[in-house]
């Protein structure tokens, strides 16, 4: 059926939460209503990044990007846009510098510099329906794999392209595949993995969730290539909405002949089951993965002998992340050194990056490898909040490192951001303004990790636990200037002597902090003094000669610390005062200090 228009509504989780599939239903119901149900199609898509302005509602062809969408609003979009053509300018996207009303998508500064090859499906069509994948060229890849290339050729192709790894490590893709070649066995898996443990990461559920074919055929190509019949996706049970358009993308695609057995008519077989984890964010290495498919306890192992080698089961098995895989296809169809055009020389192609903190635009952006810092947070992410000062970016997620204002100009690729003191990690990217406390951000992540560790190995057991005890006696006000030395000792100990990535990074955190705010550590154990004021412990809550004695604050205090007549000036007991800072809170009249 031919539609004159089409209505894109963000169907991921964020997006849903926010009522987006009653926005749809409210919409398809005024179509019918009005007997417009063969003239406009409405379509729940995936993420189309910009998750701050969620709910969003994109008209095409006309591309009016609607944003902040609310199931009421549902009447006016069919009766101003769908019927008369009209933009409503209260839900148009107002640029936070320029105050102008934007219409197009393409040209907010949010999407201007980014080039979306991973997401390149996302928001643009329904992922549960298959005939909208195989209309934008689904599926093409892998016959041109099966039908003109020989796995050599496929695999000389993903070499040509350089893609690395986007699971964190940014191992050669090509030469992984190589190697998973060359070992023969009576029993090959590729290995998805959708593990995604990084807090505030969601690049790889939001792939699922918006185009899960170009997984599947992205494994099957890896299948293909490698001499594997067998596909596991291995992705933590709390993707709920990713598991059911995975499943329904699997079951359409063995429907029509793309999985299963003899695809497409040749002698190739290749199907694909799910296995589930808890959440571990140690299962994010692949042979503590490939353990917890196994069914035992996720624990890394030593390599050699690595999965390529003996993986699941002990059979040859290569494991890629979501974001690796969806790539793949597109790098089949336009070439490898297509790819190579874009980003730098060692670093080819895009990295997608779940923008975070303290920003204006959060969400989900892919911009190509060498764009920088300042790029990505000021003009994508469109600054700070609230006119706040920029202090520092945390790359990596809990693997990665705290880089400030010196380094806003860095390029974003695999070894750049290594000799700055962090990494690329699976892409999450984490901003922070003067508010935060450096010291505290490394005691945060420092809780994550050792709350994750596996407690396989004793430097990462033991050697993390240690590190988050002096963090927490430094926030407390109790630390010493030995403290601060063993810090950085025990720190370089714990990153050359852990078994697996987890361990071996958990301490970037610290010495990433330590050298570029050493003077907020300092002020911490000489002064007991938090610059941030984030650091309960260290706080003071004063009242001043601005006192009215209104009792406001008395009136709010949990604890009844603050005493004074009404129309006095008050005072506080420090020795009852439990450092919650309602009363600071709550004054109009800038009384109170916070010291």
């Amino acid at each position: 059926m031919a539609y004159k228009k089409h209505v894109l509504i963000c169907g991921g989780t964020g997006c849903l939460s926010s009522k987006s599939a009653q926005i749809a239903e409210n919409i398809n119901a005024l179509l019918k209503e009005k007997g417009m149900e063969e003239e406009v199609q409405v379509v729940l898509t995936g993420c189309f990044g910009f998750c701050e302005k969620g709910p969003i509602v994109k008209i095409v062809p006309s591309n009016t990007f609607y944003v902040e969408v609310k199931p009421e609003d549902a009447a006016r979009i069919v009766e101003e846009d769908l019927i008369k053509g009209e933009k409503i300018e209260s839900l148009l996207y107002k640029d936070p510098s320029t105050k102008e009303k934007i219409s197009d998508s393409d040209k907010m500064g949010f999407y201007d510099k980014q080039q979306r090859i991973a997401l390149r499906n996302c928001g643009l069509i329904n992922p549960e329906n298959i005939k909208e994948y195989l209309g934008n060229r689904g599926y093409q890849a892998l016959g041109k794999c099966l039908t003109e290339m020989t796995p050599e050729d496929v695999i000389n192709e993903v070499k040509l392209s350089k893609i690395r790894g986007r699971g964190g490590g940014g191992f050669p893709t090509g030469l992984k595949w190589q190697f998973a070649a060359n070992n023969h066995a009576d029993q090959k898996y590729v290995v998805c993995n959708a593990d995604e443990g990084d807090p505030g990461a969601f690049m790889d559920r939001s792939i699922l969730e918006g185009d899960p074919h170009s997984v599947i055929e992205a494994m099957a190509i890896c299948g293909y290539a490698t001499g594997a019949n067998k596909g596991l996706v291995y992705i933590r049970a709390e993707y709920p909405l990713a598991i059911k358009r995975l499943r329904k993308a699997m079951a359409d695609a063995r429907e029509y002949g793309l999985l299963g057995e003899n695809i497409l008519g040749t002698d190739f077989s290749f199907d694909i089951e799910i296995k589930y984890g808890a959440g571990a964010f140690v299962c994010g290495e692949e042979t503590a993965l490939i353990h917890s498919m196994e069914g035992e306890r996720g624990e890394p192992t030593s390599k050699p002998p690595f999965p390529a080698e003996s993986g699941y089961f002990g059979r040859p098995t290569n494991v890629n992340n979501v974001e690796t895989f969806a790539n793949i296809p597109e790098i089949i169809l336009n070439g490898g050194e297509w790819y190579t055009t874009i980003g730098t020389e060692k670093s080819s192609g895009t990295k997608v990056f779940a923008l975070a903190g303290k920003i204006n635009n959060v969400g989900l952006v892919e911009v190509p490898m060498g764009t920088t810092l300042r790029e990505v947070i000021f003009e994508i992410g469109g600054g700070i909040k609230d006119g706040k000062k920029f202090k520092a970016v945390q790359t990596g997620g809990p693997s990665g490192g705290c880089l400030t204002e010196k380094d806003l100009d860095t390029p974003i690729d695999f070894d750049t951001l290594t000799s700055k003191g962090s990494m690329m990690g699976s892409g999450g990217m984490i901003v922070m303004d003067e508010d935060d406390c450096m010291v505290a951000v490394s005691k945060f992540y420092l809780e994550f990790t050792v709350e994750e560790s596996c407690g396989k190995c004793t430097p990462c057991r033991v050697g993390n636990k240690r590190l988050l005890e002096i963090l927490d006696k430094i926030t407390k006000g109790n630390g010493t200037m030995e403290d601060l030395e063993l810090l950085r000792e025990l720190s370089e100990t714990i990153k050359d002597t852990s078994l697996c990535g987890l361990g071996q990074t958990a301490p970037n955190p610290v010495l990433s902090t330590l050298n570029n705010f050493w003077d907020e550590y300092v002020a911490h154990v000489k002064d007991k003094k938090c610059p941030a004021g984030s650091c309960q412990d260290l706080l003071q809550y004063t009242i001043n000669d601005k006192c009215i004695g209104c009792t406001a604050c008395a009136r709010v205090c949990p604890v009844n610390c603050i005493t004074g007549k009404v129309k006095e000036k008050h005072v506080i007991d420090q020795e009852k005062c439990i450092k919650c800072g309602a009363c600071y809170s709550t004054c109009k009249f800038k009384a109170i200090d916070r010291l």
